[in-house]
């Protein structure tokens, strides 16, 4: 968003975050966080304000025109406040305390997140968007309550200040025990889901509807392990309706944040890296179990637009897009009826009928979200075309319309670069190249691995950010953990050792400085870096998988690969704690839930040795085996899982094990899948 260079740039202008710039015009006397501003309000006894947000937040920038350009409402806040500006995406630890400082008040969080502290950090108020009356009156009325009853907010500040510091674990009753896995325990997690299911356009109900990949992983895995087709009905239907939906750029590829409806046609515009990266995995995965066309497309699209919009030159991947351009939302991807028939004409009808455009639109101002209803080879014969020929008008009218945005105003780019997002698009990146086998996905792969090990990577830190070439910010237990998966994942589709060897560097990283043995869980900030006023542990699943779920998964995978029984046990442990609440509640917990079932279904260890790994490995990737570790090597290796194995007879040979138990080498991608199905006997077990 651009502002006004006559103003007077305030502390914000000399910042990276691009959220942050957009409020370094302000006349709000705005301080990053830090110890600057922390000792400001000390020195001069005055209360902090602190205002969370994000890049690509509608609601943001209407309060910071409506509330934080207004000279009026701002002298007020600069006379009675220490003000302090927050990119929740940079300072994810910093949202996560004050954000549930908001709950504790009782009141719904959101962003832009608005809190009130004393002195010393401590919150004893809090909201979300006010309109600029309303937070004029609010300002006043706490500028007037701090100067004279003091005693009674510092109290409130006191205790709430002591509710952020009781331990996650002890708030919901979560105690370390003997972990038992159980066959119905699985029925019990699908029941509990699908009693929010929508039977209708897929999802959970109600909206707002956000995609939730983590979910869709773990129904996969149960519909795999059951064959329960209730389970696959609803992925199919949920995938679809989204790849169909306004959620999915049915022009240029990419997913929005969220629907605002039940349908997923009107979206929340804001394209977030993290969303696409997981749903890239999600599609690839579905992909693979069900050789569905349209994920496919879902996948090469989603790509495509990554690497066109979100892709830096030297490999690192934006943030995000935002939601907004010229002051309206969606405006760069949406259309009336009218320019569609001047830049269609004769097939405008066609057009409109295939995305189901009106003259009245469906969205603001007469505008089209452009959406699909039903598969090409349904239109087709609706319509009695050809498919052939349908493809061909298709992939032209995306061409015309890509052409037509090219000239629009851009929707607004967040340009920092961060190591957990990242991570998960590596992740998404390896996932399709193992599905597709496209080497044009693993080589933009390599590249952004290689692009976060030289510039968010110093020795075995990580560094959360990345802008202007520096990374500033330490990095956070989500930056560690996403990473290690992503890095895990990299080995499995090279076979190259480094990655698996960064991945256990990184992992003893967190065991001596973010783990707490007394609960058996990870901080989500570094022991030796900064000190809030409390610190967290992430255990839920949201929008991202939690840092906790994540590395419960990475300690069971790398367990196996080094043969670790310490990773291992602490994976079983910090499992236990979470088993009764994620029968409980396992739409929030479903990567917890995924590591339940590869702990109670046996990881297969397939090993490959002999020249032909790599394309061994290719034949096997191509089917849908998702409790499976792979490891590889073309000659010998001393990574455990593969010390004392060799090409039998000098051919490529596959070993397949499960929990220790090995069943007879193989020298076939077709035999290792007969024996990975369970159709051998029993009997043909033995230990090697």
């Amino acid at each position: 968003m651009a502002k006004s260079k006559d103003k007077r740039a305030n502390r914000l202008i000399n910042e990276s975050s691009p959220y942050l710039l957009q409020h370094a015009y302000n006349p709000v006397d705005w301080y990053p966080w830090g110890d600057d501003a922390l000792s400001r309000a000390k020195q001069e006894d005055k209360p902090i304000l602190v205002s969370i947000g994000y890049a690509a937040c509608h609601w943001c920038h209407v309060m910071e025109h409506q509330s934080f350009e207004n000279e009026k409402i701002a002298e007020v806040m600069n006379q009675n406040f220490v003000c302090i500006k927050v990119d929740r995406e940079e300072r994810p630890d910093v949202d996560a305390i004050y954000m549930a400082a908001v709950h504790a008040m009782g009141l719904q969080g959101g962003w832009p997140l608005n809190v009130f502290l004393n002195s010393e950090a401590k919150p004893f108020y809090g909201g979300t968007y006010f309109q600029p009356q309303q937070w004029l009156a609010l300002l006043r009325n706490i500028a007037n309550a701090y100067t004279n009853n003091r005693s009674e907010l510092n109290e409130s500040a006191k205790q709430f200040a002591e509710h952020l510091n009781q331990s996650e674990l002890e708030a919901y009753g979560l105690k370390q025990s003997q972990l038992q896995v159980q066959e119905e325990d699985l029925q019990k997690i699908f029941s509990s889901l699908s009693t929010r299911f929508d039977k209708k356009y897929g999802g959970f109900s109600p909206a707002p509807k956000f995609p939730m990949p983590s979910n869709y992983l773990w129904l996969l895995r149960y519909h795999h392990h059951t064959q329960d087709e209730k389970a696959l009905k609803h992925l199919h239907l949920t995938l679809r309706e989204m790849a169909y939906g306004g959620l999915y750029d049915q022009i240029g590829g990419g997913f929005a944040r969220y629907s605002v409806d039940e349908e997923w046609l009107v979206p929340h515009f804001e394209k977030m890296l993290y969303d696409n990266g997981q749903l890239i995995s999600l599609y690839a995965e579905a992909y693979q179990a069900t050789r569905e066309t349209l994920y496919h497309d879902v996948v090469y699209e989603t790509i495509a637009f990554v690497e066109r919009e979100l892709m830096s030159s030297d490999g690192g991947f934006y943030s995000s897009l935002d939601a907004d351009s010229e002051g309206e939302e969606g405006k760069f991807y949406t259309f009336t009826k009218d320019e569609l028939h001047r830049l269609f004409e004769s097939e405008e009808p066609l057009f409109s009928k295939y995305y189901h455009a009106t003259a009245a639109g469906n969205f603001e101002h007469g505008r089209n979200i452009l959406h699909r209803r039903i598969s090409d080879e349904a239109f087709a014969e609706e319509n009695e075309l050809e498919l052939e020929v349908l493809q061909d008008m298709v992939q032209n009218w995306k061409e015309k319309i890509m052409e037509v945005r090219a000239n629009r105003v851009r929707p607004g780019l967040d340009d920092k670069i961060l190591c957990s997002w990242n991570a998960l698009m590596l992740k998404g990146l390896a996932d399709a190249y193992y599905t597709f086998g496209n080497k044009h996905f693993l080589k933009l792969a390599i590249r952004n691995a290689d692009f976060i090990l030289r510039n968010l990577k110093k020795g075995n830190r990580l560094y959360h950010n990345y802008k202007n070439g520096k990374a500033t910010i330490d990095g956070f237990l989500e930056d560690y953990a996403l990473l290690i998966n992503a890095f895990i994942r990299m080995y499995e589709v090279t076979f190259n050792e480094d990655w698996l060897k960064q991945a256990k560097e990184l992992t003893d990283y967190t065991l001596e400085n973010f783990f707490d043995e007394a609960e058996c869980m990870f901080y989500f900030t570094d022991q030796e870096s900064e000190k809030l006023i409390a610190r967290k542990k992430e255990l839920f699943d949201n929008v991202m998988p939690s840092s906790n779920s994540a590395m419960a998964i990475n300690l069971h995978l790398l367990g196996l690969y080094f043969d670790a029984e310490h990773y291992t046990e602490l994976s079983e442990n910090m499992l236990s704690r979470m088993k009764d609440l994620i029968l409980k509640e396992p739409s929030h917990l479903s990567n917890w839930a995924i590591l339940y079932y590869y702990k109670l279904a046996d990881t297969a260890e397939v090993a490959i040795v002999g020249p032909d790994a790599p394309e061994m490995r290719a034949e096997i990737s191509s089917f849908y085996l998702p409790n499976m570790l792979l490891a590889g090597t073309t000659e010998t290796s001393n990574l455990p899982l593969l010390q004392h194995r060799e090409a039998i007879g000098g051919k490529t040979t596959f070993y397949v094990c499960f929990n220790k138990s090995c069943q007879f080498p193989v020298h076939t991608a077709a035999e290792a899948l007969e024996q990975l199905s369970g159709k051998q006997k029993s009997e043909k077990f033995t230990a090697l």
